[in-house]
């Protein structure tokens, strides 16, 4: 198949689907978790009876605490996300609540994150990103350097990679209004693990592209871009769909607490797939002929 000479109707559906995700972004915005934010979360069981979530969230407006979340996770059990609660607030809650159904509530876990803290959180999430991305672009054009302008692999690499966070982020924004999907510290792991395998997975095809480019060096690398696609695209739909079986499987059966992070492996997976084969591979091409903005060379 000529994935080259389609590559204008794949990068042109990649800048919109990026371009709608930034605008959700920048429209709606992540559902942050209190990592990001600052807060106190609980995790509770009604030993006897289930007053319901919307019992519960109008008994903690009835205290003040009108911006809370809550949250079925199982039978008579409830996760609340609420302003950070202090010394004694989470006493005087379970206090409050053990009267809606004159039943005994058993605080399962909670936790609280200050202010200055959920800071840090933010600006260590930004870091490592950053320094991810760096180290991603100096080992492909090290890796790389038997061709000519490395530069290049790495640049469409670090596109491709920037265009998987970006989707992710938006797709996650629409997670967040559907299914309350936060956004916390087991996210940044997600997306660092999404970035570990766009990158695996453009490399599988960028090495392709070099052994190609090195066997052929009179072959023009558009026919050797395409070439290279069609010799790797089995194995990595292969590994993408084994990966996203076992993913589907945790997220089926392993519970709600890695839910978000397995999200995020999913996404990652999915998109990253389509990344390596039609933006990475594609920008490269284009980049080389620099046919998706000037005349093509002849």
């Amino acid at each position: 198949m000529d994935f080259v000479s389609k590559r204008k109707y794949f990068l042109g559906f990649s800048f919109i689907i990026s371009i709608l995700s930034i605008f959700m972004l920048i429209s709606n915005g992540l559902n942050l978790g209190i990592d990001f934010t600052s807060g106190s979360t609980a995790s509770l069981e009604f030993k006897e009876g289930d007053p319901g979530a919307a019992a519960i969230l109008s008994e903690l407006e009835g205290m003040g605490y009108s911006e809370s979340v809550v949250q079925n996770i199982g039978e008579s059990q409830y996760f609340i996300r609420t302003r950070d609660l202090g010394v004694n607030g989470l006493t005087d809650i379970k206090d409050a609540l053990n009267e809606l159904e004159e039943s005994p509530v058993i605080i399962l876990d909670n936790t609280t994150v200050g202010a200055s803290i959920a800071e840090d959180t933010v600006k260590n999430a930004v870091i490592a990103v950053l320094v991810a991305s760096l180290f991603v672009m100096t080992y492909i054009m090290y890796a790389f350097r038997s061709v000519s302008k490395s530069y290049k692999y790495a640049f469409s690499a670090i596109f491709a990679l920037t265009h998987d966070v970006i989707i992710v982020l938006g797709i996650f924004v629409i997670l967040g209004i559907l299914v309350n999907a936060q956004v916390n510290a087991i996210f940044i792991v997600g997306i660092l693990t999404v970035i570990g395998y766009s990158v695996n997975d453009t490399i599988v095809i960028f090495d392709r592209v070099r052994e190609n480019a090195i066997s052929y060096p009179n072959k023009n690398l558009k026919n050797i871009i395409n070439q290279s696609i069609n010799e790797s695209i089995t194995r990595s739909l292969g590994t993408s769909i084994t990966t996203i079986t076992v993913i589907l499987a945790m997220l089926l059966f392993g519970g709600s607490t890695l839910r978000d992070f397995l999200l995020v492996l999913l996404l990652g997976v999915i998109v990253g797939t389509y990344s390596s084969i039609f933006v990475a591979s594609q920008i490269l091409a284009s980049w080389e002929s620099k046919s998706l903005f000037f005349r093509e060379k002849s």
